[in-house]
């Protein structure tokens, strides 16, 4: 299909996807590893699955590779059904976590292996290699052992080996995991760029949720087997479908309460977690005097030691601990209720004349459209 907008293809009607999964699941005995999901991926994208450690994000990514076959449900790939099919017939290439290079080989043969398994023409493997080391700018490299390399060059020439076939689909199991956190920041935005320039499908599992929030296009954040939810990365993190998205992705602070006003634009609840009536400008499904939470990230909340003229979103309480992060500052603040809130707060001038201190009494406020009201 060709795009003939800047409109990504998951919001164009009639758009086919590139990756069908169709109520997939996988067991293992009486263990659900995957339980009956179902996604969509679009071709060109860099679709993130996100999720903790037995979320069942790498099983999907195995069974997509055609390492597990599913128990039940079907996987498509541009439109051909992938159940007989084995993984080194899959228009499929995949990178490990731990790179596997091989260690007796230079950077050059390395990338050469597959094409060479291929039996591509001598000359051919050259000038493809050749124009990977260049893209990937480890030119300087290519006579060299994976020991001689450091964790983002051996990542590099990973990446390479796995593109240089031309796979219609990378599948990246935790591919930045073994760099360090300056190295890891540096090389995702090296790894979109790239992805963006070669218009390959790259589909990367991750634990990471800066990583996941730098790279994708869209992610799917799993826990338990399932997909909570499926959005692009600003989707995800300010308005989050379900609680345990809202705890999963970032820092956030929920208060319990019950509905006292449900309008078509508008939610009031009672909290005594929060001691203070909130408001929130969204409707929800909701009956009179449901349980509910609301949600509101600590960046969203404003300090004042003195009260603000609010009738909601308005609470009061003693700062108990702050860190001084240099780009901003974080604070813990105990409610009336015991309830702890977190607050972060941006350091925008070098000097402050009247810093908050530990045991200062402040208020705490935000905005109507600052949080959301989540039901499960």
């Amino acid at each position: 299909m060709i795009q003939e907008s800047n409109t990504p293809l998951w919001k164009l009607d009639g758009a086919k996807p590139f990756i069908q999964i169709k109520n997939i699941t996988k067991k293992f005995g009486e263990f659900t590893a995957v339980d009956n999901v179902s996604l969509d991926i679009y071709e060109n994208e860099l679709f993130c699955l996100l999720g903790g450690s037995g979320s069942g994000k790498s099983t999907l990514l195995r069974m997509l590779a055609g390492f597990e076959t599913p128990t039940s449900g079907q996987i498509l790939i541009d439109g051909v059904d992938m159940a007989d099919i084995d993984p080194w017939d899959r228009p499929i290439n995949m990178m490990f976590q731990s790179y596997a290079l091989f260690p007796h080989m230079t950077v050059f043969k390395n990338i050469a292996f597959g094409l060479k398994r291929d039996k591509v023409p001598k000359k051919e493997i050259t000038e493809r290699v050749n124009a990977m080391l260049k893209m990937m700018q480890i030119e300087e490299f290519a006579n060299r052992k994976p020991e001689q390399l450091s964790g983002g060059q051996r990542q590099r020439v990973a990446l390479a080996r796995a593109l240089i076939k031309r796979p219609k689909l990378l599948l990246l199991d935790e591919p930045l995991g073994a760099l360090d956190k300056k190295l890891r920041e540096e090389t995702q935005f090296e790894l979109v760029n790239i992805q963006d320039e070669l218009g390959v499908t790259f589909v990367v599992v991750t634990h990471d949720q800066e990583e996941a929030m730098t790279l994708a296009t869209r992610i799917g954040v799993m826990g338990n087997g399932v997909i909570s939810q499926v959005d692009e990365p600003r989707d995800v993190y300010e308005y989050p479908r379900s609680r345990f998205v809202a705890e999963f992705v970032g820092t956030i602070n929920i208060f319990e309460g019950r509905v006292i006003d449900a309008q078509t634009d508008y939610v009031k609840i009672a909290s005594k977690e929060a001691c203070s009536k909130l408001f929130v400008n969204h409707s929800i499904n909701c009956a009179p005097k449901q349980k509910v939470a609301v949600a509101v990230r600590p960046e969203k909340i404003k300090v004042s030691r003195k009260k603000p003229d609010l009738a909601y979103n308005c609470l009061y309480g003693k700062i108990i601990d702050l860190a001084y992060m240099g780009n901003l500052s974080i604070f813990r603040v105990k409610l009336e209720s015991g309830k702890i809130v977190r607050v972060t707060l941006p350091n925008l001038v070098r000097e402050n004349q009247n810093p908050l201190t530990w045991d200062d009494m402040i208020y705490l406020s935000w905005d109507n459209d600052s949080s959301v009201v989540l039901i499960s």
